[in-house]
């Protein structure tokens, strides 16, 4: 296999890239810089150094900073964010009233005494469409001594529907009736999905939590300007405290003695406050990370996660919140859920497929999957952690070309080339990992191929995914990693940042990944990821035994 050094590349192919790119394609040029595409591709491996000046160590924001705290007063609307439904014409709003309680003995608030309506229009100043949604509330219960109990104020999720592409709305969400109604807001609506509409931007980011870095990355964030944020999982990280609002950057570490994984609840509530102003005007994807599990009393899972966001997975005939899809002009997106079954043939698997059996190319020639834990990462933490889901999906994903994946959970940067089952390949995905968001726990700087940093296998599997091991695809060595970065492997480095994904046409989008070099944004790795139908014509059929 020959690697590229698109640098040595660009000189000698520049006179006819110029020529050839000018007319064919949106690459960028300019008399000292030149964006490669995967055409150049497969790129010689590349690990960026690291910078040791940088803030490594992430801090939480306190309870005491004015952009967590309560701004509001009696049952006027907070934590505005807005989420997308299966298609362009209808949106989600979500927001909290009332205030959350904790403490040893809490009373949940009655849902139903307060209504949850949405007034919208194409005008500022005539909101003459209403819509009305559902309310609930959730509660975090420990029956253990000595731990403290949560209830939330009540969450709204209201659809509105009959919307039109590519268009600014404004709204303003709450109960008339009680005088407790948000300010105006607004946002744009998807554009209508071909081959020739898309959204402008998307920011991709995954493990935020809310540190002093996280306010760094959305800050970056926004000043993109994007239409639509994914997070790929790991929200709050309020897993990290105890209910009693004691917090380590490791739980296992200092609170190993605690009868069960407490978590402190108002965290939630600080992320919402402090998100507000992006997610309020862009609506946020989100799938579940492993620490949204929360387990709580009666083995109540996800309760935070599953309350909190509204998610279209009764649009996209899903059973669970834990895994849905849905589409953003012509790109076909697929979230799924790493944290609860994922064999075949279960539930999520014969969900997936027939998602990707009603597919359609013509329609949503992109086709761009998420979920947290990667299966292409060379970091020693989580090193092959989620091997029997890539086991189990890997294929089906490939046979139906999927374009890109995203995912989170390991504290760093990564981007592949095309790879399938380890192997470079043309017609497979190009996979990206984000999950540098910011949280507070360390920032992942070891490598698995590096001498002696080769996790015992035995050690790899999650016991949320299932614990078992699956990893018996070695190295051509016959060892469990490999003894230099692997091929598959086209850059990574260990940086706070975020992703941008701007889909140009059918067959080219541009990637940017920002890093956070401490207060500033920095371009720290863009390509062109070119989709190629003709080289790859078997994709869309199941391959066998799929």
């Amino acid at each position: 296999m020959t690697f590229h050094n698109y640098s040595i590349t660009f000189l000698l192919r520049l006179p006819l890239l110029l020529l050839f790119f000018c007319f064919l394609s949106p690459a960028t040029f300019s008399a000292d810089y030149y964006i490669p595409s995967t055409l150049d591709g497969p790129f010689a491996p590349v690990t960026v150094p690291l910078d040791t000046s940088l803030r490594g160590k992430a801090i939480d924001l306190p309870d005491t900073d004015p952009r967590v705290r309560r701004h509001v007063t009696g049952f006027e609307p907070e934590q505005i964010s807005l989420s997308l439904s299966s298609d362009y014409d209808s949106v989600w709003v979500s927001w909290i009233t009332g205030e959350f309680q904790i403490g040893k003995n809490v009373k949940p608030l009655d849902p139903t005494s307060i209504d949850s309506i949405v007034q919208f229009s194409t005008l500022r100043h005539s909101l003459s469409h209403e819509a009305k949604g559902q309310s609930l509330v959730y509660s975090q219960l420990y029956p253990f001594d000595g731990l403290l109990n949560y209830t939330s104020g009540i969450i709204h999720h209201v659809r509105i529907t009959g919307l039109k592409p590519s268009t600014v709305y404004y709204y303003r969400c709450g109960d008339p009736s009680r005088h407790a109604m948000s300010k105006i807001h607004h946002f744009k609506t998807m554009p209508v999905s071909n081959p020739s509409s898309y959204p402008g931007r998307i920011a991709v980011v995954g493990d935020l939590g809310l540190t002093y870095n996280t306010t760094d990355t959305i800050t970056h964030l926004l000043q993109n300007s994007p239409d639509l944020v994914l997070l790929i999982g790991d929200v709050s990280y309020a897993n990290l405290y105890l209910t009693n609002g004691t917090s380590s950057d490791c739980y296992s570490c200092s609170f190993s003695d605690t009868p069960i994984h407490e978590t402190y609840q108002p965290r939630w509530d600080y992320w919402g406050r402090f998100m507000e102003t992006l997610t309020s005007k862009v609506p946020l994807m989100v799938i579940e990370g492993n620490h949204e599990i929360e387990l709580q009393a009666e083995n109540k899972t996800f309760e935070a996660y599953k309350s909190r966001f509204a998610f279209p997975f009764k649009e996209s005939g899903s059973s669970s919140k834990l895994y849905y899809s849905f589409n953003a002009g012509g790109i076909h997106f697929v979230m799924l859920g790493a944290y609860i079954a994922f064999e075949k043939p279960g539930e999520q698997y014969e969900w997936l497929k027939k998602d990707l059996a009603k597919f359609d190319r013509s329609v949503t020639p992109w086709l761009v999957v998420s979920w947290h834990p990667p299966w292409y990462s060379t970091y020693t933490a989580h090193y092959r952690e989620a091997e029997c889901m890539k086991e189990a999906m890997e294929e089906l994903l490939y046979s139906y070309g999927t374009d890109i994946v995203f995912n989170g959970h390991v504290h760093a940067y990564e981007r592949s080339n095309r790879v399938y089952n380890y192997e470079l390949d043309p017609c497979g995905p190009v996979y990206i990992v984000v999950g540098d968001g910011g949280n507070r726990e360390k920032m992942a700087i070891e490598h698995a191929d590096e001498p002696g940093k080769c996790p015992d296998p035995l050690t790899t599997p999650d016991p949320a995914m299932g614990g078992e091991f699956c990893g018996w695809n070695f190295t051509r060595t016959g060892e469990f990693c490999w003894d230099q970065q692997p091929e598959y492997s086209a850059l990574r480095e260990s940086s706070f940042g975020h992703g941008i994904l701007e889909v140009k046409n059918e067959t080219w989008a541009l990637w940017t990944w920002y890093r956070n070099q401490d207060s500033s944004s920095k371009v720290g790795d863009q390509i062109y990821i070119v989709r190629e139908p003709d080289r790859c014509p078997r994709h869309n059929r199941l391959v066998k035994d799929c």
